[in-house]
């Protein structure tokens, strides 16, 4: 009886469908807590689906997850291991612009192609639950959350978010003045007899200012191409990493999130959870908390050194320093190109200078920026302030290192004591606005910059001289408070996020607008549903995509979306006769659906809420998630922001949302190369490339031999890609032409990437999925080599010849011997062990060990085999689940108990033991543990082999170690 992974594969696929085999059980709300099943909640990063679909790399994490998600199943737990799509983003709309299909349409195309080829690997999803972002019934809950949030403060004296009513509570009892909030800086005062006086309009305004998500003008990353704001993480180089389009910075009013609100307890938090170090220090540093003092510098009106000619209220740089301890060494001034004073306080002589560097810094994402230690640039504004004890003027220049969403905008240069405000003070030295440096360190700065926090006294720094860096800082802040221009305090790198986008393909604001003002619709109205638009570009003014739709503005009377005309037929000053008003016209960002969906899963199909409370509870969060570290910044980050929010609402149930988190490496691709000569007309084998200049190009791998790396010449020049080598000469060795190869990330650019279907059809799933985890460690990465699939193709042929010859099942009920045992819970307790610390690879090498010894030991007793097919399930679930049938069991392996290692069949009995003459080897005898060393002599000594090693003599001593050695000397 053969092994026919096609239709063993197919089989089991269609029995798990059918039977729903992988659904997670709801927790009963009225059975006890003590009596009900325990939870394991395993989750991949949410897939985007594409319309390249799957490439062998994919699947990686997914395999590995599956497997965890098997084996906790096995052991006992009710496992909720869900998928679903991340259906909203720039791609699907980007396509939508090149071709006019609906992006609805190709995201549904997309997914139905991503789940075909995930269902040929045999993922044990609980498909009941899945969930699409771009589904209204999904997106509705993402509105009420959004909702939530604009209804929400921060109350730093509570430490959480609570209900706006609260605040607004505060406002007419006592005004804002005790109000301890995160907010918008600058605030103004008010009483409570003030804030009863203020107009709906006044008080409005203001509470967005406390608001979690509110309405600001922002600098934000600009695509003119793609007519769009751009996160960060989609800036790659200083370009869109979509289509590698230019990026500028651009001031704009948008939505943002104030996740700076949550950046304690973010940082914090990352002490709580299993995740690796190194996620854990790119969270760190992207928070970026910094403890030291803000600083008001006054700038001198009329920009000329030393005067101040009025007693008008003076304008003030502020700048926040971890070094207040420093404040004598200040040099220079320097305030980012977009910094709102540059254009007040820059003179009349070097307004050009500054306006041309300001529009040359635009072109510049602040990510670039940040990175680009070595470029300096700047401009001198012509304005000086006033040191705050000195009352020296400052001068005041602007430069690029500056970002103005970080700290102030602004920063106090002390180029003795930090190396970039060295590099800018020695390249401007000379130039006008660029003094002599200030040394305020007992240390040489001749060469570079000390920058040290110890080892050093202040000297030149007047109260400060003789002091070190704690006590100069406290003496610095104290007297800073006394002058009331400056006071202790932390800060933060992280800044709110903004979260508008200006495309089509994202969910929509549940917000429209009553004199420009941003009102809520009530929840119970929604969805919000994307309306359909004849072009998903920008409209002819600018406006967003949704500025293309003809039915966009709310109705509230009737609660409901009509038509745009009704808004300008009746809008009187911000107010509407038949009460209809503009729609929001921006739609949210990609990482709006993938901020709270693993709570979704826990209760799919509740339409009323996102999740019940029952089911939070049960579920809580996740236990083990998988995914990529390039989310380190981005998902993870807001993700853990939504949670806690929701956490504080009362919805969420813990903290954190993922328990435990492992990063999968990457599974690279073996490009292949041709080698073409300068004039196009030669192509040169890899052996001959040695001292000819030669391109090297990509090659399709499905023109060469993967396992000799010869290209197949005909199918060479055939291919679509290839036409213009058509007439090349191609220059072989030994008859053979022979492609280079190198390991780069599997792209279909570099034509390098594997479809995972073609190993399901050549191999089977089984084959895919253990050859996936044989390649090495999860989280490294690992280049992909089909040559080396056969080896596990022959392993699954192996284990199966265990179980059946040409005739069918040869399974005996026979009592296995010792060594049989011995290596099934050998291979017990190596796999679970390795399980249980996410190490699949040497699993798989265990497996290899294990059937390989028993098939040597012709090893067909059920009592063996049996625990076997359960033991390899989790890695290779459709070969298990037929060897369990043929076993003569009914139903699916997934829930059988997994088989449990016991160390009696371990423990050793006998001892082969090395028997030596005079320190020389000479054979080996296997004897039983328990003998006494007079025992091992006599058996020993009357062996034949001992008789004629020693040919009548006797020896001298006979060292015998039990359990070791054996030595005959003499």
């Amino acid at each position: 009886m053969k092994y026919f992974h096609e239709k063993i594969e197919a089989k089991w696929q269609q029995y798990w469908a059918q039977n729903q085999t992988f659904a997670a059980k709801q927790p009963c709300q009225s059975e006890p807590v003590e009596d009900q099943q325990p939870k394991y909640y395993v989750l991949d990063m949410f897939p985007y689906p594409s319309g390249a679909g799957l490439h062998v790399g994919h699947p990686l994490g997914y395999i590995a997850s599956d497997i965890v998600a098997r084996f906790k199943r096995h052991k006992g737990f009710n496992v909720l291991h869900p998928q679903g799509y991340d259906s909203f983003g720039l791609p699907a709309e980007q396509y939508a612009i090149q071709t006019g299909q609906h992006p609805e349409k190709t995201t549904r195309e997309n997914i139905a192609r991503y789940r075909e080829q995930l269902d040929k690997i045999g993922f044990s999803f609980d498909w009941s639950r899945e969930v699409r972002t771009s589904n209204p019934d999904y997106y509705k809950h993402t509105q009420w959350i959004f909702i939530q949030l604009f209804n929400s403060w921060y109350n730093n004296d509570t430490n959480k978010a609570e209900d706006i009513a609260t605040l607004i509570a505060i406002f007419e009892k006592e005004g804002n003045a005790t109000v301890n909030a995160v907010c918008d800086d600058n605030i103004a005062p008010f009483t409570a007899a003030e804030w009863t006086a203020f107009t709906s309009e006044q008080q409005q305004k203001i509470l967005l200012q406390y608001r979690l998500t509110y309405l600001a003008e922002t600098e934000v990353n600009w695509c003119p191409a793609l007519g769009t704001v751009l996160a960060n993480d989609e800036i790659v180089n200083g370009v869109s990493e979509r289509g590698g389009h230019p990026v500028i910075r651009k001031k704009m009013t948008q939505w943002s999130m104030r996740i700076s609100a949550y950046a304690e307890r973010l940082l914090q938090g990352l002490e709580t959870i299993d995740w690796s170090e190194s996620i854990k220090e790119s969270q760190r540093n992207w928070i970026g908390k910094s403890v030291g003092a803000s600083v008001s510098f006054r700038v001198i009106p009329s920009a000329v050194e030393g005067t101040t000619t009025n007693n008008q209220q003076p304008t003030t740089i502020d700048v926040f320093t971890t070094r207040p301890d420093t404040i004598f060494g200040v040099t220079f001034m320097t305030l980012a190109p977009e910094h709102e004073l540059v254009s007040q306080i820059t003179t009349p002589e070097q307004k050009a200078a500054v306006e041309a560097y300001v529009e040359a810094t635009a072109k510049r994402s602040e990510r670039e920026r940040m990175a680009d230690v070595k470029t300096i640039s700047g401009v001198f504004t012509g304005a000086f302030a006033e040191h705050p004890f000195t009352k020296e003027p400052i001068p005041v220049w602007i430069g690029d290192y500056v970002l103005a969403g970080y700290g102030t905008g602004a920063v106090m240069a002390v180029p003795c004591g930090d190396e970039r405000d060295y590099a800018f003070a020695h390249f401007f030295k000379g130039q006008n606005g660029m003094p002599e440096i200030k040394n305020i360190f007992n240390q040489d700065i001749s060469q570079e910059a000390f920058a040290a926090k110890e080892g050093f006294e202040l000297v030149n720094s007047d109260f400060l001289n003789g002091l070190g860096y704690k006590e100069g800082t406290k003496k610095a802040i104290e007297a800073l408070e006394q002058i009331g221009q400056g006071k202790g305090k932390t800060n933060y790198r992280l800044r709110d996020a903004v979260f508008s986008r200006q495309r089509y393909w994202g969910e929509p604001f549940p917000v429209y607008y009553v004199n420009g003002l941003p009102q809520m619709i009530d929840p119970k109205y929604l969805p919000i549903v994307l309306p359909e638009v004849e072009k998903y570009l920008p409209t002819e003014d600018g406006q967003p995509p949704l500025g293309n739709a003809t039915d966009w503005a709310w109705d509230t009377v009737n609660n409901k979306i009509v038509s745009n005309e009704l808004v300008t037929l009746s809008a009187v000053e911000g107010q509407s006769s038949n009460g209809v008003y503009p729609l929001e016209l921006n739609t949210m960002p990609g990482w709006a659906g993938s901020s709270w969906y693993w709570m979704r899963y826990m209760d799919a199909h509740n339409d009323a809420e996102f999740a019940s409370a029952d089911a939070l509870k049960y579920w809580e969060n996740v236990d083990l998630y998988i995914g990529g570290s390039e989310h380190a910044t981005g998902h993870l980050l807001y993700s853990r922001f939504w949670n806690k929010f929701l956490k504080d609402k009362g919805f969420a149930p813990t903290e954190e949302p993922f328990k435990k988190l492992i990063n999968q490496g990457m599974i690279l691709g073996m490009s292949a190369f041709v080698y073409r000569s300068e004039d196009s007309k030669k192509l040169y084998s890899k052996g001959l490339i040695s001292g000819e200049k030669v391109h090297p190009i990509h090659v399709d791998l499905s023109v060469i031999n993967d396992i000799t790396n010869e290209l197949d010449i005909d199918a060479f020049k055939n291919h679509p890609l290839y036409t213009d080598y058509k007439e090349a000469e191609f220059i072989l060795e030994n008859g053979k032409y022979i492609v280079g190869r190198e390991v780069e990330k599997m792209s279909k650019s570099k034509y390098n990437v594997v479809n995972p279907d073609d190993i399901c059809n050549d191999y089977g799933a089984d084959t895919l999925r253990l050859y996936e985890m044989f390649l090495g460690p999860l989280e490294q990465a690992k280049p992909w080599n089909t040559a080396g699939i056969t080896g596990v193709s022959g392993f699954l042929k192996k284990l199966w010849r265990l179980y059946f010859d040409d005739n069918g099942l040869v399974v005996t009920n026979d009592e296995p011997s010792a060594d049989m045992y011995k290596s099934l819970h050998k291979t017990i307790k190596k796999v679970t062990e390795d399980i249980e610390n996410f190490s699949f690879n040497t699993s798989v090498s265990q497996f290899m060990i294990c059937v390989n010894e028993l098939a040597s030991m012709k090893c067909n007793h059920r009592a063996i085999l049996e625990p076997l097919a359960v033991l390899i399930s989790p890695y290779a679930p459709h070969i298990a689940e037929e060897l369990w049938e043929q076993l003569g069991h009914q139903g699916s392996v997934s829930t059988v108990p997994f088989p449990v290692y016991e160390e009696k069949y371990l423990v050793e009995s006998e001892k082969e033991y090395p028997v030596s003459f005079n320190g020389k080897m000479r054979f080996t005898i296997k004897l039983p543990l328990d003998l006494t060393v007079a025992q091992i002599q006599e058996i020993v000594m009357a062996d034949e082999r001992t008789i004629k090693q020693l040919d009548g003599r006797t020896p001298n001593k006979v060292i015998i170690v039990p359990g070791k050695v054996i030595n005959l000397v003499g």
